[in-house]
């Protein structure tokens, strides 16, 4: 049994009450990084170091914290033990609640794609990770009538295996098996979910202000990305066609585009749905609907209505989605006859008991139906294409199904080193962006760390560096710059991005506006790396930084090693152009994604400053003429001066200190005044240089650790 406890940290985010029993030990392995990387004084990788980087808002966040006291603790033998568990339930149909066909397989299978299902790349929200579909506002979207009754078939497994399984496990796993026991195909099971305490992470989804501050949808039906469905409140697009209209020729775009906004290519789109809609069916009983939602009942959410009786809301009488009907005539085994109906017969739309459109074949005696987005295969060539293949092959369906769904399943886990290593563990798959083992040999990193010293004021011929107040040559700030963009594309929403594989040196990255140049820093450090063949690039770059800030003054901070190298910048999420209304929402957004706090978003501010870099990026310069220097001095020139509103002559907006020539700001720094939070803390560093130091060495090295797992 270990037990830590940090006291100093709040209370949801403390990796406490961490047990582990002897039986666990593989288990154990995997969580021990995450374990050590957030005790004052603990081994690298050290990430969170203090409360400075952990959320202090009380909320469940995986901000920059993985949370092991609300991680899987699940072994090989604990994962056959509760796969078991769930296929006795899986055809142990509760009166409460009766299986269709006897069998709750296909519910469960709804289950996990609805909770996996939300995920969008744009920021990294959503996911079954967290398994926030448990509270609002998931659990009431429209999309998710009735799964409150799959989650009740599964406490009694939940309660049984307790902390050795989260929800969001549970959840996957249960999907899972359900397609095993019909006889489906299912690649593997990346285990290690972290259970939310709370939906708060899935506010931006929507429907909420917060959604509408940063992802407005003026037509909701229409929604656009960084939206991942096209309505908010669904999963994808409308089943009944865009805006309700049964247009299968207008519906495929949406869905391409749809599925494309979480990653998915057109084969893994029609691979999943064709695989999903093999099993299960439809309801839409009559048109009066579920009745009230959870938000709006708590009590008897989705009670039914229509029937009568002990049958009334389930049952025949059942409506979830107003749509009625089968796909196939096996609903509870695997096959292609989906797509083969799809080929075989001619549709025509009609309208459900439900009150929506769906489509039935010509053919009286065919008992099946289709969804508007499934006709809308047939009027797409390339999807058509697929299907037709598809209906022909089942082994290509099977392949391109497993992978597919377990893509779905697990693209918001993130690098493949956060899955629980268990014999149901697959390779990694591209998606998942695995990078190849760090070094084995580590060079003498106290050389290296005298290199680069030497490099911060020795010009070199790949880039011009800046100069200090002395006019002497310095690459402190440029350095800085280099590491903190490439740690600062982390996401804690999907635990993508940062400097672990230097990314940064490959397009896209490399050519974002705001790492402008950076290329040509890395240059500067090649002949460090060449000397020292052990390093890798971002652990370079990481070093670099550091090493540039305990030069220009600050507070020495640690450097952890053993991070690997990219190939190339295949797959890296790209930071997504929010057209947000103001500043203040943008810094409040970045935070968020990030997994930060307005403490460490304050903090890193201070970092020094290139000029050269602003300009190149746009900009009339910095906000001070030393940028070898790291003070306070930013926080007392932000505070003290009156700025003006200008434009560049570039076109970039930006702020210039009235009646001080040269003294620049952007509108990302005022933003520092305008909010009350951020400009309570931008006093405090202003009048505590020590306190800024203290806070700036513990953030840095939590950003530049947030990626190892």
């Amino acid at each position: 049994l270990l037990r830590t406890s940090h006291a100093n940290i709040p209370k949801h985010y403390r990796a406490t009450e961490v047990m582990l029993r002897a039986e666990l030990c593989f288990a154990l392995l995997a969580l021990l990084p995450a374990v050590l990387a957030f005790g004052p004084g603990t081994k690298c990788p050290y990430g969170g170091v203090s409360d400075v980087g952990l959320d202090p808002t009380g909320g469940y966040r995986r901000s920059m914290v993985a949370n092991p006291e609300r991680r899987s603790l699940l072994t090989s033998a604990n994962i056959d033990a509760v796969k078991a568990d769930i296929k006795k339930m899986l055809t142990d149909s509760k009166d409460f609640w009766p299986a269709d066909f006897g069998n709750y397989g296909p519910l469960m299978i709804r289950l996990a794609w609805h909770c996996a299902g939300s995920y969008r790349s744009a920021d990294g929200r959503g996911g079954c990770d967290g398994a926030r579909i448990r509270f609002d506002p998931e659990r009431s979207w429209d999309d998710n009538t009735n799964l409150d009754k799959a989650r009740t078939l599964l406490w009694p497994i939940k309660q049984k295996y307790g902390s050795t399984i989260s929800w969001g496990d549970l959840i996957v796993l249960a999907g899972d098996t359900a397609i095993e026991s019909m006889g489906g195909p299912i690649l593997g099971f990346c285990a290690g979910r972290i259970d939310d305490g709370d939906g708060e992470d899935s506010i931006p989804l929507g429907p909420s202000t917060e959604q509408e501050a940063i992802a407005p949808c003026p037509v909701n039906g229409d929604c656009k990305a960084p939206l991942g469905a096209t309505t908010v409140g669904l999963i994808y697009v409308n089943p009944e066609g865009p805006l309700g209209n049964p247009d299968p020729a207008a519906s495929a775009p949406q869905i391409r585009d749809t599925f494309a906004r979480m990653g998915m290519n057109d084969r893994e789109t029609v691979a999943l749905i064709g695989g999903g809609h093999a099993f299960g069916k439809t309801h839409g009983a009559c048109p009066t609907g579920a009745g009230p939602k959870p938000n709006q009942d708590p009590a008897n959410p989705w009670p039914g209505t229509c029937g009568s009786g002990p049958m009334k809301g389930k049952g025949n009488n059942t409506f979830t989605s107003g749509f009625e009907g089968v796909w196939t005539s096996t609903p509870t085994q695997w096959g292609n006859e989906y797509f083969q109906n799809l080929l075989k017969f001619d549709w025509q739309v009609h309208m459900s008991p439900g009150g929506h459109h769906q489509w039935r074949p010509t053919d009286p005696n065919a008992p099946y139906n289709m969804l508007t987005t499934d006709i809308a295969l047939l009027h797409d060539p390339n999807y058509k294409n697929l299907v037709k293949h598809f209906a022909t092959n089942l082994t290509a369906l099977n392949h391109a199904f497993a992978h597919a769904w377990y893509k779905l399943m697990t693209r918001d886990m993130g690098p493949y080193s956060r899955c629980l290593p268990t014999k149901d563990l697959p390779p990694p798959q591209p998606f998942q962006m695995p990078l190849p083992p760090p070094p084995a040999r580590q060079p003498n990193w106290q050389a290296v760390r005298n290199a680069i010293a030497k490099a911060l004021t020795t010009p070199s011929t790949a880039l011009a560096p800046d100069m200090d107040a002395a006019g002497k040559p310095t690459y402190t700030a440029i350095f800085s710059t280099l590491a903190y963009q490439c740690a600062a594309t982390f996401r804690s929403t999907d635990y993508t991005g940062g400097c672990n594989g230097a990314r940064i040196r490959f397009p896209p990255l490399k050519d974002l506006p705001v790492n402008v140049d950076l290329d040509k820093a890395i240059k500067v450090l090649e002949p460090i790396k060449s000397k020292y063949g052990a390093t890798t690039w971002s652990d370079l770059i990481v070093l670099a930084g550091t090493v540039a800030n305990d030069d220009a003054g600050g507070k020495r901070d640690r450097f952890c090693p053993g991070r690997s190298d990219a190939v190339n910048g295949d797959g890296v999420a790209v930071p997504f152009p929010f057209n947000y209304s103001d500043p203040i929402t943008a810094a409040y957004n970045h935070i968020d994604t990030l997994g930060g706090t307005p403490r460490m978003w304050v903090a890193l501010a201070g970092r020094p400053r290139s000029p050269s870099l602003m300009k190149r990026q746009g900009y009339s310069g910095s906000w001070g003429n030393d940028p070898a220097v790291l003070s306070n001095a930013y926080y007392k020139v932000l505070l003290n001066e009156q700025w003006q509103a200008a434009t560049s002559p570039s076109g970039m907006p930006e702020y210039h200190a009235v009646g001080k020539s040269g003294v620049t700001m952007t509108p990302q720094d005022l933003v520092l005044r305008w909010d009350p939070t951020f400009l309570a803390i931008a006093q405090e560093y202003a009048s505590d240089e020590a306190k800024f130091h203290q806070d700036f060495a513990d953030s840095w090295t939590a950003l530049m650790n947030a990626d190892r797992f």
